[in-house]
Protein backbone atom coordinates (compact mmCIF):
# COMPACT_ATOMS: atom_id res chain seq x y z
CA UNK A 1 0.00 0.00 0.00
CA UNK A 2 1.20 3.53 -0.79
CA UNK A 3 3.06 5.03 2.25
CA UNK A 4 2.01 2.21 4.55
CA UNK A 5 5.47 1.44 5.94
CA UNK A 6 7.02 4.92 6.15
CA UNK A 7 4.99 6.76 8.79
CA UNK A 8 7.30 6.20 11.74
CA UNK A 9 10.50 6.91 9.79
CA UNK A 10 9.20 10.23 8.44
CA UNK A 11 8.04 11.40 11.84
CA UNK A 12 11.32 10.34 13.45
CA UNK A 13 13.25 12.34 10.87
CA UNK A 14 11.33 15.53 11.68
CA UNK A 15 11.73 15.05 15.42
CA UNK A 16 15.45 14.42 15.16
CA UNK A 17 16.33 17.30 12.83
CA UNK A 18 17.05 19.62 15.77
CA UNK A 19 19.18 17.09 17.65
CA UNK A 20 22.88 17.81 17.95
CA UNK A 21 25.15 15.79 15.64
CA UNK A 22 28.03 15.94 18.13
CA UNK A 23 29.77 12.63 18.75
CA UNK A 24 30.09 11.72 22.43
CA UNK A 25 33.23 9.88 23.48
CA UNK A 26 32.94 8.66 27.10
CA UNK A 27 35.66 9.34 29.66
CA UNK A 28 37.17 5.88 29.13
CA UNK A 29 36.98 6.16 25.34
CA UNK A 30 39.57 8.92 24.76
CA UNK A 31 42.88 7.12 24.39
CA UNK A 32 44.93 10.15 23.33
CA UNK A 33 47.19 11.82 25.90
CA UNK A 34 49.80 14.58 25.82
CA UNK A 35 52.43 11.89 25.14
CA UNK A 36 50.85 11.52 21.68
CA UNK A 37 51.14 15.26 20.96
CA UNK A 38 54.59 16.68 20.21
CA UNK A 39 56.03 19.95 18.98
CA UNK A 40 53.51 22.22 20.75
CA UNK A 41 54.98 22.48 24.25
CA UNK A 42 53.71 26.01 24.90
CA UNK A 43 50.15 25.08 23.92
CA UNK A 44 50.25 22.02 26.19
CA UNK A 45 51.52 24.16 29.05
CA UNK A 46 48.60 26.57 28.70
CA UNK A 47 46.07 23.76 28.63
CA UNK A 48 47.39 22.04 31.77
CA UNK A 49 45.32 24.28 34.05
CA UNK A 50 42.18 23.32 32.11
CA UNK A 51 42.94 19.68 32.91
CA UNK A 52 43.49 20.51 36.59
CA UNK A 53 40.15 22.33 36.71
CA UNK A 54 38.26 19.43 35.15
CA UNK A 55 39.91 16.94 37.51
CA UNK A 56 39.28 18.93 40.70
CA UNK A 57 36.82 21.81 40.13
CA UNK A 58 36.12 22.14 43.90
CA UNK A 59 39.74 23.11 44.50
CA UNK A 60 39.34 26.14 42.22
CA UNK A 61 36.00 27.11 43.75
CA UNK A 62 37.57 27.18 47.23
CA UNK A 63 39.08 30.62 46.60
CA UNK A 64 36.36 31.79 44.21
CA UNK A 65 38.36 31.27 41.00
CA UNK A 66 36.75 30.14 37.79
CA UNK A 67 38.37 28.72 34.72
CA UNK A 68 38.07 30.49 31.33
CA UNK A 69 34.79 29.47 29.73
CA UNK A 70 36.14 28.94 26.21
CA UNK A 71 39.58 28.29 24.76
CA UNK A 72 40.21 28.92 21.06
CA UNK A 73 42.96 26.88 19.40
CA UNK A 74 44.35 28.97 16.54
CA UNK A 75 46.79 27.83 13.89
CA UNK A 76 47.35 26.72 10.29
CA UNK A 77 45.74 23.50 9.00
CA UNK A 78 47.46 20.28 10.03
CA UNK A 79 49.21 21.56 13.17
CA UNK A 80 47.34 19.24 15.55
CA UNK A 81 44.54 21.38 17.00
CA UNK A 82 41.98 18.55 17.01
CA UNK A 83 44.53 16.07 18.39
CA UNK A 84 45.42 18.53 21.15
CA UNK A 85 41.74 18.91 22.13
CA UNK A 86 41.33 15.13 22.34
CA UNK A 87 44.50 14.92 24.43
CA UNK A 88 43.04 17.40 26.93
CA UNK A 89 39.98 15.17 27.32
CA UNK A 90 42.18 12.07 27.60
CA UNK A 91 44.38 13.66 30.28
CA UNK A 92 41.39 14.95 32.26
CA UNK A 93 39.45 11.67 31.95
CA UNK A 94 36.13 13.37 31.13
CA UNK A 95 33.50 12.87 28.37
CA UNK A 96 34.33 14.56 25.08
CA UNK A 97 31.69 16.01 22.74
CA UNK A 98 33.17 16.47 19.27
CA UNK A 99 31.42 18.39 16.50
CA UNK A 100 32.13 20.63 13.52
CA UNK A 101 30.93 24.18 12.94
CA UNK A 102 29.39 23.17 9.61
CA UNK A 103 27.11 20.61 11.32
CA UNK A 104 25.06 23.44 12.85
CA UNK A 105 24.42 25.15 9.53
CA UNK A 106 21.20 24.11 7.73
CA UNK A 107 18.90 25.65 5.15
CA UNK A 108 15.93 25.62 7.59
CA UNK A 109 15.81 28.60 9.94
CA UNK A 110 15.99 27.57 13.59
CA UNK A 111 17.53 24.11 13.12
CA UNK A 112 21.09 25.22 13.91
CA UNK A 113 19.99 27.05 17.06
CA UNK A 114 18.07 23.95 18.20
CA UNK A 115 21.18 21.83 17.71
CA UNK A 116 23.24 24.24 19.81
CA UNK A 117 20.66 24.07 22.62
CA UNK A 118 20.58 20.27 22.47
CA UNK A 119 24.39 20.05 22.57
CA UNK A 120 24.62 22.15 25.72
CA UNK A 121 21.76 20.23 27.39
CA UNK A 122 23.64 16.97 26.81
CA UNK A 123 26.85 18.55 28.11
CA UNK A 124 25.18 19.66 31.36
CA UNK A 125 24.04 16.10 31.97
CA UNK A 126 27.59 14.75 31.47
CA UNK A 127 29.52 17.51 33.31
CA UNK A 128 32.39 17.72 33.94
CA UNK A 129 33.07 17.41 30.21
CA UNK A 130 34.61 19.06 27.15
CA UNK A 131 32.76 20.39 24.10
CA UNK A 132 35.01 20.63 21.07
CA UNK A 133 33.87 22.60 18.00
CA UNK A 134 36.18 22.17 15.02
CA UNK A 135 36.21 24.75 12.19
CA UNK A 136 34.51 27.37 14.36
CA UNK A 137 34.67 29.89 11.51
CA UNK A 138 31.88 27.98 9.70
CA UNK A 139 29.59 28.86 12.60
CA UNK A 140 31.11 32.02 14.08
CA UNK A 141 31.74 34.24 11.05
CA UNK A 142 31.28 37.95 11.87
CA UNK A 143 27.67 39.10 11.47
CA UNK A 144 26.64 41.85 9.10
CA UNK A 145 29.78 41.96 6.95
CA UNK A 146 29.04 39.36 4.28
CA UNK A 147 27.66 40.63 0.96
CA UNK A 148 25.64 37.41 0.54
CA UNK A 149 21.98 37.83 1.54
CA UNK A 150 19.95 35.29 3.50
CA UNK A 151 22.16 34.87 6.56
CA UNK A 152 19.30 34.64 9.09
CA UNK A 153 19.87 30.97 9.91
CA UNK A 154 23.62 31.40 10.51
CA UNK A 155 23.07 34.49 12.66
CA UNK A 156 20.40 32.75 14.76
CA UNK A 157 22.74 29.81 15.30
CA UNK A 158 25.60 32.10 16.34
CA UNK A 159 23.30 34.09 18.64
CA UNK A 160 22.23 30.85 20.33
CA UNK A 161 25.86 29.83 20.87
CA UNK A 162 26.61 33.23 22.41
CA UNK A 163 23.58 32.93 24.68
CA UNK A 164 24.52 29.41 25.80
CA UNK A 165 28.09 30.44 26.61
CA UNK A 166 26.75 33.29 28.73
CA UNK A 167 23.86 31.38 30.25
CA UNK A 168 25.22 28.28 31.93
CA UNK A 169 26.32 28.22 35.53
CA UNK A 170 29.98 29.01 36.20
CA UNK A 171 30.07 26.18 38.74
CA UNK A 172 29.19 23.63 36.04
CA UNK A 173 32.49 22.11 34.89
CA UNK A 174 32.06 22.44 31.14
CA UNK A 175 34.96 23.66 29.04
CA UNK A 176 34.44 24.65 25.42
CA UNK A 177 37.41 24.13 23.11
CA UNK A 178 37.20 25.35 19.54
CA UNK A 179 39.65 25.34 16.63
CA UNK A 180 40.03 27.64 13.63
CA UNK A 181 42.66 28.64 11.11
CA UNK A 182 40.83 31.90 10.28
CA UNK A 183 40.52 33.84 13.56
CA UNK A 184 40.38 37.18 11.74
CA UNK A 185 36.85 36.51 10.41
CA UNK A 186 35.26 35.48 13.73
CA UNK A 187 32.54 37.63 15.27
CA UNK A 188 34.01 39.96 17.95
CA UNK A 189 31.25 38.88 20.36
CA UNK A 190 32.73 35.37 20.37
CA UNK A 191 36.13 36.64 21.47
CA UNK A 192 35.09 38.92 24.30
CA UNK A 193 35.79 38.15 27.96
CA UNK A 194 33.60 35.36 29.30
CA UNK A 195 33.39 33.48 26.00
CA UNK A 196 36.46 32.52 23.94
CA UNK A 197 38.60 34.87 25.96
CA UNK A 198 41.75 32.78 25.77
CA UNK A 199 43.49 32.00 22.50
CA UNK A 200 46.16 29.30 22.27
CA UNK A 201 48.44 29.38 19.23
CA UNK A 202 49.18 25.98 17.69
CA UNK A 203 51.73 26.99 15.06
CA UNK A 204 53.98 25.15 12.64
CA UNK A 205 56.72 23.49 14.70
CA UNK A 206 60.29 24.70 14.72
CA UNK A 207 63.16 22.25 14.18
CA UNK A 208 63.16 20.92 17.75
CA UNK A 209 59.41 20.37 17.57
CA UNK A 210 59.71 18.60 14.21
CA UNK A 211 62.21 16.16 15.72
CA UNK A 212 59.78 15.41 18.57
CA UNK A 213 56.88 14.91 16.14
CA UNK A 214 58.96 12.59 13.97
CA UNK A 215 59.89 10.56 17.06
CA UNK A 216 56.17 10.03 17.75
CA UNK A 217 55.44 8.94 14.19
CA UNK A 218 58.38 6.54 13.82
CA UNK A 219 57.66 4.65 17.05
CA UNK A 220 56.18 1.71 15.18
CA UNK A 221 58.48 1.94 12.15
CA UNK A 222 61.61 -0.14 11.64
CA UNK A 223 64.43 2.33 11.01
CA UNK A 224 67.94 1.66 9.79
CA UNK A 225 70.86 2.97 11.85
CA UNK A 226 71.62 5.61 9.19
CA UNK A 227 68.35 7.48 9.81
CA UNK A 228 69.04 10.81 11.54
CA UNK A 229 65.81 12.54 12.56
CA UNK A 230 67.74 15.78 13.15
CA UNK A 231 68.68 15.82 9.45
CA UNK A 232 65.13 14.93 8.42
CA UNK A 233 63.82 17.82 10.53
CA UNK A 234 66.34 20.17 8.90
CA UNK A 235 65.02 19.12 5.47
CA UNK A 236 61.41 19.94 6.37
CA UNK A 237 61.09 23.64 7.34
CA UNK A 238 57.46 24.76 7.35
CA UNK A 239 56.08 21.21 7.64
CA UNK A 240 53.10 20.76 9.98
CA UNK A 241 52.47 17.73 12.17
CA UNK A 242 50.18 16.28 9.50
CA UNK A 243 52.89 16.79 6.85
CA UNK A 244 55.45 14.97 9.02
CA UNK A 245 53.04 12.07 9.66
CA UNK A 246 52.54 11.80 5.90
CA UNK A 247 56.31 11.97 5.36
CA UNK A 248 56.99 9.09 7.77
CA UNK A 249 54.32 6.98 6.07
CA UNK A 250 55.68 7.79 2.60
CA UNK A 251 59.17 6.71 3.70
CA UNK A 252 57.78 3.42 5.04
CA UNK A 253 55.82 2.82 1.81
CA UNK A 254 58.89 3.52 -0.33
CA UNK A 255 61.08 1.16 1.71
CA UNK A 256 58.43 -1.55 1.51
CA UNK A 257 58.05 -1.10 -2.24
CA UNK A 258 61.75 -1.65 -2.86
CA UNK A 259 61.81 -4.74 -0.58
CA UNK A 260 64.08 -3.29 2.11
CA UNK A 261 64.41 -4.76 5.61
CA UNK A 262 64.31 -1.29 7.21
CA UNK A 263 63.64 2.34 6.34
CA UNK A 264 66.83 4.15 5.28
CA UNK A 265 67.73 7.83 5.21
CA UNK A 266 67.40 7.86 1.42
CA UNK A 267 63.74 6.85 1.84
CA UNK A 268 63.12 9.95 3.94
CA UNK A 269 65.05 12.17 1.51
CA UNK A 270 63.09 10.88 -1.47
CA UNK A 271 59.81 11.21 0.45
CA UNK A 272 60.58 14.86 1.25
CA UNK A 273 60.99 15.51 -2.48
CA UNK A 274 57.78 13.64 -3.22
CA UNK A 275 55.80 15.62 -0.62
CA UNK A 276 57.28 18.97 -1.73
CA UNK A 277 57.50 18.53 -5.50
CA UNK A 278 55.24 15.57 -6.26
CA UNK A 279 55.72 12.11 -7.70
CA UNK A 280 58.41 11.57 -10.33
CA UNK A 281 56.92 11.35 -13.82
CA UNK A 282 59.64 9.66 -15.87
CA UNK A 283 57.02 8.73 -18.45
CA UNK A 284 56.77 12.43 -19.39
CA UNK A 285 59.43 12.65 -22.09
CA UNK A 286 60.54 16.16 -23.02
CA UNK A 287 61.89 16.97 -26.46
CA UNK A 288 65.63 17.88 -26.47
CA UNK A 289 65.00 21.62 -26.80
CA UNK A 290 62.66 21.61 -23.77
CA UNK A 291 65.09 19.54 -21.69
CA UNK A 292 67.81 22.06 -22.49
CA UNK A 293 65.63 25.00 -21.42
CA UNK A 294 64.69 23.25 -18.15
CA UNK A 295 68.35 22.42 -17.44
CA UNK A 296 69.48 26.02 -17.92
CA UNK A 297 66.46 27.28 -15.94
CA UNK A 298 67.22 25.14 -12.88
CA UNK A 299 70.96 25.77 -13.07
CA UNK A 300 70.16 29.49 -13.16
CA UNK A 301 68.31 29.23 -9.84
CA UNK A 302 71.16 27.25 -8.29
CA UNK A 303 74.03 29.49 -9.41
CA UNK A 304 72.30 32.69 -8.29
CA UNK A 305 71.62 31.12 -4.88
CA UNK A 306 75.25 29.95 -4.58
CA UNK A 307 76.66 33.32 -5.67
CA UNK A 308 74.77 35.49 -3.16
CA UNK A 309 76.13 35.28 0.42
CA UNK A 310 73.40 34.43 2.90
CA UNK A 311 71.04 32.72 0.44
CA UNK A 312 69.56 29.38 1.50
CA UNK A 313 72.00 26.61 0.52
CA UNK A 314 71.18 24.52 -2.55
CA UNK A 315 70.82 20.80 -1.79
CA UNK A 316 69.82 19.28 -5.10
CA UNK A 317 68.80 20.04 -8.70
CA UNK A 318 66.67 17.81 -10.88
CA UNK A 319 65.19 17.99 -14.37
CA UNK A 320 62.97 14.93 -13.85
CA UNK A 321 59.34 16.10 -14.16
CA UNK A 322 57.35 15.83 -10.93
CA UNK A 323 53.77 16.36 -9.85
CA UNK A 324 51.23 18.11 -12.05
CA UNK A 325 53.29 20.80 -13.75
CA UNK A 326 56.88 20.81 -12.43
CA UNK A 327 59.37 19.97 -15.20
CA UNK A 328 62.30 20.37 -12.81
CA UNK A 329 63.13 21.83 -9.44
CA UNK A 330 65.91 23.28 -7.32
CA UNK A 331 65.79 22.25 -3.65
CA UNK A 332 67.04 24.73 -1.05
CA UNK A 333 67.04 24.02 2.67
CA UNK A 334 67.44 26.92 5.12
CA UNK A 335 70.11 26.40 7.76
CA UNK A 336 67.76 27.56 10.53
CA UNK A 337 64.12 28.41 11.17
CA UNK A 338 63.39 32.07 10.43
CA UNK A 339 60.61 34.23 11.87
CA UNK A 340 61.72 37.62 10.53
CA UNK A 341 62.99 38.57 7.08
CA UNK A 342 64.95 41.72 6.30
CA UNK A 343 64.55 43.65 3.06
CA UNK A 344 67.95 42.39 1.87
CA UNK A 345 66.93 38.77 2.52
CA UNK A 346 63.67 39.22 0.62
CA UNK A 347 65.55 40.80 -2.29
CA UNK A 348 67.92 37.81 -2.27
CA UNK A 349 64.95 35.45 -2.46
CA UNK A 350 63.56 37.46 -5.39
CA UNK A 351 66.88 37.25 -7.24
CA UNK A 352 67.00 33.46 -6.78
CA UNK A 353 63.42 33.13 -8.04
CA UNK A 354 64.35 35.21 -11.08
CA UNK A 355 67.43 33.06 -11.75
CA UNK A 356 65.48 30.68 -14.00
CA UNK A 357 64.06 33.42 -16.22
CA UNK A 358 67.49 35.10 -16.29
CA UNK A 359 69.15 31.90 -17.52
CA UNK A 360 66.52 31.50 -20.26
CA UNK A 361 67.05 35.13 -21.27
CA UNK A 362 70.80 34.62 -21.61
CA UNK A 363 70.54 31.54 -23.85
CA UNK A 364 67.81 33.25 -25.92
CA UNK A 365 70.38 35.58 -27.46
CA UNK A 366 70.52 35.84 -31.28
CA UNK A 367 71.48 32.60 -32.94
CA UNK A 368 70.31 30.48 -29.99
CA UNK A 369 66.82 29.56 -28.72
CA UNK A 370 64.55 32.34 -30.03
CA UNK A 371 62.60 33.29 -26.89
CA UNK A 372 61.98 32.73 -23.15
CA UNK A 373 59.48 30.04 -22.17
CA UNK A 374 56.45 29.67 -19.90
CA UNK A 375 58.57 27.71 -17.41
CA UNK A 376 58.99 30.69 -15.07
CA UNK A 377 55.23 31.09 -14.44
CA UNK A 378 55.33 29.74 -10.87
CA UNK A 379 58.55 31.65 -10.07
CA UNK A 380 57.00 34.91 -11.29
CA UNK A 381 53.84 34.34 -9.24
CA UNK A 382 55.84 33.73 -6.05
CA UNK A 383 58.15 36.68 -6.74
CA UNK A 384 55.21 38.98 -7.38
CA UNK A 385 53.60 37.96 -4.08
CA UNK A 386 56.83 38.74 -2.21
CA UNK A 387 57.29 42.07 -3.99
CA UNK A 388 53.70 43.13 -3.32
CA UNK A 389 54.12 42.16 0.32
CA UNK A 390 57.26 44.30 0.58
CA UNK A 391 55.39 47.30 -0.83
CA UNK A 392 51.86 46.83 0.54
CA UNK A 393 52.39 45.30 3.98
CA UNK A 394 55.97 45.84 5.13
CA UNK A 395 56.54 49.46 4.05
CA UNK A 396 59.87 48.62 2.37
CA UNK A 397 59.59 50.87 -0.67
CA UNK A 398 61.57 54.11 -0.09
CA UNK A 399 59.29 56.25 -2.28
CA UNK A 400 55.95 55.09 -0.84
CA UNK A 401 57.36 55.23 2.66
CA UNK A 402 56.72 53.18 5.83
CA UNK A 403 52.99 52.78 5.27
CA UNK A 404 51.01 49.53 5.49
CA UNK A 405 48.62 49.93 2.58
CA UNK A 406 47.08 46.50 3.14
CA UNK A 407 46.44 45.58 6.78
CA UNK A 408 43.64 43.06 6.26
CA UNK A 409 45.81 40.13 5.17
CA UNK A 410 44.59 36.80 6.59
CA UNK A 411 47.25 35.45 8.95
CA UNK A 412 47.13 31.75 8.11
CA UNK A 413 45.36 31.28 4.80
CA UNK A 414 46.13 34.50 2.96
CA UNK A 415 43.67 37.16 1.90
CA UNK A 416 40.28 35.41 1.81
CA UNK A 417 37.95 38.41 1.69
CA UNK A 418 39.41 40.57 -1.05
CA UNK A 419 36.45 40.04 -3.42
CA UNK A 420 34.32 42.46 -1.44
CA UNK A 421 36.68 44.47 0.80
CA UNK A 422 37.04 48.14 -0.10
CA UNK A 423 40.44 49.44 -1.15
CA UNK A 424 41.77 51.99 1.30
CA UNK A 425 44.02 54.03 -0.97
CA UNK A 426 43.58 56.26 -3.99
CA UNK A 427 43.89 55.40 -7.66
CA UNK A 428 47.09 57.43 -7.86
CA UNK A 429 48.58 55.43 -4.97
CA UNK A 430 47.53 52.21 -6.72
CA UNK A 431 49.57 53.27 -9.76
CA UNK A 432 52.57 54.02 -7.53
CA UNK A 433 52.25 50.61 -5.86
CA UNK A 434 52.17 48.88 -9.25
CA UNK A 435 55.25 50.83 -10.36
CA UNK A 436 57.09 49.98 -7.13
CA UNK A 437 56.33 46.25 -7.52
CA UNK A 438 57.43 46.34 -11.15
CA UNK A 439 60.72 48.10 -10.28
CA UNK A 440 61.43 45.63 -7.46
CA UNK A 441 60.97 42.64 -9.78
CA UNK A 442 62.93 44.25 -12.60
CA UNK A 443 65.83 44.95 -10.23
CA UNK A 444 65.79 41.30 -9.07
CA UNK A 445 65.91 40.07 -12.68
CA UNK A 446 68.79 42.40 -13.56
CA UNK A 447 70.68 41.23 -10.49
CA UNK A 448 70.24 37.58 -11.52
CA UNK A 449 71.30 38.40 -15.11
CA UNK A 450 74.49 40.10 -13.88
CA UNK A 451 75.43 37.07 -11.77
CA UNK A 452 74.80 34.56 -14.57
CA UNK A 453 76.59 36.61 -17.25
CA UNK A 454 79.60 36.81 -14.91
CA UNK A 455 79.42 33.02 -14.50
CA UNK A 456 78.45 32.07 -18.06
CA UNK A 457 81.04 29.27 -18.23
CA UNK A 458 79.71 27.71 -15.02
CA UNK A 459 76.13 28.06 -16.31
CA UNK A 460 76.96 26.21 -19.56
CA UNK A 461 78.99 23.50 -17.83
CA UNK A 462 76.37 22.97 -15.13
CA UNK A 463 73.50 22.74 -17.62
CA UNK A 464 75.39 20.21 -19.76
CA UNK A 465 76.14 18.08 -16.68
CA UNK A 466 72.49 18.27 -15.63
CA UNK A 467 71.36 17.17 -19.09
CA UNK A 468 73.70 14.19 -18.83
CA UNK A 469 72.82 13.08 -15.29
CA UNK A 470 69.31 14.58 -14.72
CA UNK A 471 70.04 15.01 -10.99
CA UNK A 472 72.92 16.87 -9.29
CA UNK A 473 73.72 17.20 -5.60
CA UNK A 474 75.20 20.28 -3.97
CA UNK A 475 78.77 18.94 -4.29
CA UNK A 476 78.42 18.40 -8.05
CA UNK A 477 77.20 21.91 -8.92
CA UNK A 478 79.90 24.27 -10.34
CA UNK A 479 80.98 26.96 -7.87
CA UNK A 480 80.15 30.47 -9.17
CA UNK A 481 82.13 33.60 -8.37
CA UNK A 482 80.62 35.37 -5.32
CA UNK A 483 78.47 38.37 -6.17
CA UNK A 484 80.18 41.72 -5.76
CA UNK A 485 78.11 44.07 -3.63
CA UNK A 486 78.44 47.05 -5.98
CA UNK A 487 77.55 44.88 -8.98
CA UNK A 488 74.06 44.30 -7.58
CA UNK A 489 73.38 47.95 -6.82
Amino acid sequence: MFGGGGRGGFGGGLLSVGRSKAKLVPETGVKVTFDDVAGVDEAKEELHEIIDFLKKPKEYERLGAHIPRGILLVGPPGTGKTLLARAVAGEAGVPFFSTNGAEFVEMFVGVGAARVRDLFEQAREKAPCIIFIDELDALGRARGVSPIPGQDEKEQTLNQLLAEMDGFDRSVAIVILAATNRPEILDPALLRAGRFDRQVLVDRPEKKGRVQILQVHVKNLKLDADVDLEKVAAMTPGFTGADLANLANEAAVRATRRGADAIHMEDFAESVERVVAGLERKSRVLIPRERRIVAYHEMGHALVALAIPGADPVQKISIIPRGIGALGYTMQNPTEDRFLMSREELETRLAVLMGGRAAETIIAEPGRIPDVSTGAADDLAKATDIARGMVLRFGMDPELGPVAWDTEQGHFLGDQGAFWRQRRYSEDTAHQIDDAVRKTLKHALERALTILRTNRAELDAGAEALLAHEVMTAEEIPRPKPELRDAAE
